[in-house]
């Protein structure tokens, strides 16, 4: 069909009435599955689009109204970087509904892109299969990812977004969900861990608390290490590349169902010997580096230290201070929070956090063979 009768064709599209564009619409499905060739929106030659146009104002005898979009709290998403999720996710992931890699554009809905896999037939969009999916307000993603950028308060967060502060905290953790997967798959070279401590928080509960609620945080009832404290892994080698862990307790098993398969025998393992830690290493049979005083590593070996992670826990508890206490079951998220904060460092923008809460994170590794 040339671009003159493309033209026409389309035209001709408004006058029919759903039951013909629904027929319509199985016949092109039944075209492009006996097609071998895939087609792109660019496939399509620019003047058919233009030629259309003209007949659309030829036929009305008058110039076509400017339309005037209603003020948004922020800018959209652009539709080149949902593009860009839609196109990295099927390159890592495959298709959201049967894990297919033969995957192809189907047009645009809303401004965003289509895909239809050729192995289930199956139509998705960019955001399909990823927190994101479904969440109103598009306008105002940008805004959520500049408060996640600054650390932002849930109630100034809702101030960013003009949005409820209830649904200022649940897309926080939208948008946190999928970094919590967000993690280095190994470790190299010279690697430091070491275990820091936070109190236990029922925060938000109301009912059937072990104990009498604190305020704002509070301070625990016992000095020292006690039940109180909620133990916290943290490894990261001499690239920036951390991996951390909420331990359900203490112990070498805990650190390895953690840490074990991210740290090889060919790293140089340095931690302070503490016994869970050092018994965690001689299992997964790593090269072990015990400093006799954290800070301060031994004459002949300077390199051997655990000064890093020692001060990413110090930057850690001092960003967490701001929220005056996060409660233990949303710990996780909070550590993968700070943890993509040190990942994109000066690369951080709205779009790279948008990236991320969509599955594309700044550690995301291919999962394609």
């Amino acid at each position: 069909m040339d671009s003159a009768a493309f033209a026409t064709w389309r035209v001709g599209i408004e006058l029919l009435n759903s039951a013909q564009r629904s027929l319509a619409f199985q016949d092109l499905a039944l075209a492009e599955a006996n097609d071998a060739v895939e087609y792109r929106d660019d496939d399509i030659d620019e003047t058919a689009q233009e030629d259309r146009a003209e007949s659309v104002r030829e036929g009305e005898g008058e110039a076509t109204p400017e339309i005037v979009a209603p003020a948004a709290v922020g800018p959209c998403p652009a539709p080149d970087l949902l593009s860009k999720v839609g196109d990295g996710r099927i390159a890592n992931f495959g298709c959201p509904h049967c894990g297919g890699y033969e995957v192809g554009r189907w047009g645009r809905a809303n401004g965003r892109p289509r895909y239809r896999c050729k192995e289930c037939r199956k139509t998705f969009g960019p955001l399909t299969g990823t927190p994101l999916a479904g969440l109103h307000y598009k306008d105002r993603w940008m805004d959520q990812a500049q408060a996640l950028m600054s650390g932002e308060s849930v109630v100034k967060a809702a101030e960013r977004c003009a949005i409820n502060r209830t649904t200022a905290f649940r897309w926080r953790h939208r948008f946190l969900s999928a970094l919590n997967l967000d993690k280095p798959t190994s470790l190299s070279g010279i690697v430091e861990a070491d275990e820091t401590f936070v109190l236990e928080s029922f925060k938000g509960k109301r009912k059937d608390l072990p104990r009498p609620p604190r305020q704002r945080g509070g301070k625990a009832s016992k000095r020292g290490l006690s039940a109180e404290q909620i133990p916290i892994i943290v490894a990261r080698d001499r690239t920036g590349a951390t991996l951390d862990a909420v331990l359900p307790r203490l112990d070498a098993v805990s650190i390895m169902a953690a840490l074990g398969g991210a740290i090889t025998p060919s790293t140089d393992f340095c931690c302070d010997g503490g016994s869970a830690i050092t018994a965690f290493a001689r299992r997964a049979r790593l090269k072990l580096h015990v400093l006799p005083a954290p800070g301060n590593p031994k004459p002949e070996a300077p390199e051997h230290h655990i000064n890093n992670v020692n001060a990413y826990h110090g930057r850690l508890k001092e960003w967490v201070r701001r929220f005056h206490g996060v409660a233990t079951k949303n710990l996780p998220s909070y550590l993968s929070w700070r943890r993509t904060i040190e990942a994109l460092g000066a690369a951080t923008t709205p779009e790279a956090w948008i990236m991320g809460a969509a599955g594309m994170g700044p550690n995301q590794h291919s999962s394609r063979l």
